[in-house]
């Protein structure tokens, strides 16, 4: 993705209207603050600042999709569909906001795709951008577990340790509501850890 700074404006407000069409008002104002706070931990982390922020703008596009659409949408990025997702379909609204992506907005950067469909459950190899949103989409201000102390605490840490902390407390919370992460999500945390 090549665009000059006034090209990339243009891309993510095109995006930012998508994605107040498509989604509902609360939705649309966390996509809002998971681009701002993408934004930051790129500054922190010597992560493009502008692509943290289209990524985050651009996340949950997809969010309101019948579970029929994420489905077929989904499948058009030629990566086989997961048991977990097949059986909770909404786990694949990231994955369908890439192909969204690349399809109606040209977009090719294989980083802010990656970011995009890899938001929700994380993955393995995952690039910094990838993992600053699979972050800031879990701990963005509106979260009513955050605060600027949470905050300042996880940015202190590397960009590692501060993701594996996060995923650790999202596989808390589940195992805390007798569920069980995602077979991705044990990796992704593995990995994480140099495991």
């Amino acid at each position: 993705m090549d665009y000059d700074e006034k090209d990339m404006k243009e891309l993510i407000e095109r995006i930012r209207l998508y994605v107040v069409r498509s989604v509902k008002k609360e939705r649309y104002e966390h996509s809002l603050r998971t681009a701002e706070f993408s934004a930051r931990m790129g500054r922190i982390y010597q992560v493009d600042d502008t692509r943290c922020y289209l990524a985050g703008i651009a996340h949950d596009m997809c969010k309101t999709m019948s579970e029929k659409d994420l489905l077929k949408t989904a499948a058009r990025d030629g990566r086989s569909i997961s048991t977990e997702e097949a059986e909770q379909p909404d786990l694949l609204h990231g994955r369908a906001a890439a192909v969204l992506l690349q399809e109606l907005f040209n977009v090719s950067d294989a980083e802010v795709l990656q970011a995009v469909a890899c938001h929700t459950l994380g993955g393995v190899h995952l690039c910094a951008l990838a993992k600053i949103l699979y972050a800031a989409d879990k701990i963005e201000p509106g979260r009513p577990h955050v605060t600027s102390e949470y905050h300042e605490r996880l940015l202190k840490m590397s960009l590692d340790d501060l993701v594996a902390t996060i995923v650790q407390e999202s596989v808390d919370y589940l195992h805390k509501k007798g569920k069980t992460e995602a077979r991705i999500t044990k990796e992704f945390l593995s990995e994480l850890r140099g495991e």
